[in-house]
């Protein structure tokens, strides 16, 4: 017999216990719940790690937004610190609370945002500028 609670899709290897506290077997054992998110494999997440470290323009991050959204339901928010930015420290980013995503992958995907951002600070100024930060009066 088939368990109806197992994904028919590779998932996400456990973390090691107490290591983390992402809800993952909660996730699993709730009826109806969004899995997408275990769709994030090891190898699949240094993929995305790797693609957001190589960002092209603001266009290319954003579309990368929403694809993090669509095929894992990874809410993404980027945008100018509440102070003034003076680095790509400056820059907000912010993942919404989702069950079954790791505390350590919640810390590598701003951490490959920045790295990105670093290589093409021209990124970082249309992000700025998007937010009316860098605009004429």
């Amino acid at each position: 017999m088939i368990d109806c609670m197992t994904p028919s899709f590779p998932i996400r290897q456990a973390c090691p216990p107490g290591a983390c506290v992402c809800g993952r077997e909660r996730l699993l054992e709730t009826p109806g719940a969004d899995l997408r998110i275990l769709r994030l494999t090891r190898q699949e997440e240094k993929r995305l790690l790797e693609r957001l470290e190589n960002l092209e323009s603001l266009a290319d991050l954003e579309h990368m937004q929403r694809r993090m959204y669509e095929q894992l339901g990874i809410r993404l928010d980027i945008a100018p610190g509440f102070n003034e930015v003076r680095s790509m420290r400056g820059i907000r980013i912010d993942i919404d609370e989702l069950p079954g995503l790791c505390r350590k992958t919640r810390q590598s995907i701003p951490a490959a945002i920045r790295r990105g951002l670093e290589k093409h600070p021209e990124i970082a100024y249309r992000l700025l500028d998007a937010h009316d930060l860098l605009r004429d009066a």
